[in-house]
């Protein structure tokens, strides 16, 4: 975004301010304007100051390309509808259409993330995070069942729906491509991709008719109140029930020990059972298939933020994503998966060459 057109969103942004009555034009305000950061995103975020006090925060599309004006749409249109059916989201205060500025309730500053951070300082730490993360399985729970009602598929700016497509060309060929490739300059392991296609042939036949945050994990968890907040859901779209939770027990930001992602599995489970009938055997199957899919994502994302979009933050992440695509390699599931084992093992051994480079 250059100056000019940063100069007509921030007059686009004041115009909304007024309009929702956030704002008095008859008052003197005390108004700035701080720009934020928005993590790997590409979209433009402000927080709205009136002095001390926090106003609201608002967000415009990088530039106008359809494809981020489309998803400027999806974050309202998919928020609004979540808001509707309970799930607790940012309040929404304020939308432009023509530019796609969207003013939203400021939540602070304080991620799960961060929560965990803190945690961290102490030996049994997951002790310290164990309310605020199963209140979080909770309210997955809740959003995947209730954010599927009258959900519309033409919200979405990226694809209506998780499917083998996505699985292929959007998570293990990302994985292929910024990460084995890009990343470590190597050439693709003949059979790989076959087994690539046997893991999502079987994750496509998982019954796909939930809501799905697709980044649900700890940097888009806020933490308001002691509550959790979901963000970042504008690419929200129809899929499976167990995709999600794995994005935030495999979480590579907060490396949850095993035991613990156990435990939150169980919790998440007993609230789901409140919902809908649950086959508790068959959904471990299904969390691990598409737990190998959310992680071949995760390392193909971190490594083209890091390397691609030189968003160095992202890249110490590399190596706790693949310790956990080892781990799971080396399930039973994925017993016949020789080549996928080999890459993996590989690749933790060769990530810490390639960073030397």
């Amino acid at each position: 975004m250059n100056d000019e057109n940063e100069t007509k969103i921030l007059s686009v942004i004041d115009d909304l301010l007024r309009e929702s009555g956030i704002t008095d034009p008859r008052s003197n305000n005390n108004l700035t304007t701080i720009t934020l950061s928005g993590d790997g995103s590409s979209r433009k975020f402000w927080r709205i100051m009136d002095g001390d006090r926090r106003l609201c925060l608002a967000v415009a599309p990088f530039s106008d390309t359809t494809k981020d004006f489309a998803e400027a749409r999806a974050a309202h249109f998919i928020g609004l509808h979540l808001l509707e059916k309970g799930v607790r989201v940012p309040e929404q205060y304020g939308w432009n259409e023509e530019h796609g500025v969207l003013l939203f309730e400021d939540l602070g500053d304080e991620k799960l993330h961060d929560r965990v951070q803190v945690a961290k300082g102490a030996v049994n730490w997951p002790e310290g995070v164990r309310v605020i993360y199963g209140a979080t399985v909770e309210a997955l729970a809740e959003m995947q069942i209730f954010g599927a009602d009258g959900y519309d598929p033409d919200w979405c700016w990226d694809s209506p729906c998780y499917d083998a497509t996505v699985m292929t060309e959007r998570e293990s060929d990302y994985f292929l491509r910024a990460f084995w490739r890009d990343c470590l300059g190597r050439e693709e392991p003949g059979g790989l991709r076959e087994e690539f296609e046997q893991i999502a042939k079987q994750a496509a036949l998982i019954p796909a008719g939930y809501f799905l945050h697709r980044d649900f994990q700890s940097r888009n968890i806020m933490v308001h109140e002691n509550k959790p907040c979901i963000i970042d859901f504008q690419g929200g779209r129809m899929g499976p029930l167990a995709y999600d939770l794995a994005s935030l027990l495999i979480d590579p930001y907060v490396a949850l020990p095993f035991d613990f992602q156990e435990e939150l599995l169980d919790i998440y489970l007993d609230r789901m059972e409140n919902l809908i009938a649950v086959n508790r055997k068959a959904f471990v199957r299904e969390y691990l298939l598409l737990a190998m899919q959310r992680n071949l994502q995760i390392v193909g994302a971190f490594s083209y933020l890091s390397r691609q979009r030189h968003k160095v933050f992202f890249e110490q992440f590399i190596q706790p994503a693949l310790t956990s695509l080892n781990s799971l390699a080396e399930c039973e599931l994925f017993a016949g998966m020789k080549v996928l084992k080999k890459t993996v093992q590989t690749a933790v051994r060769l990530l810490p060459e390639s960073g030397r480079k």
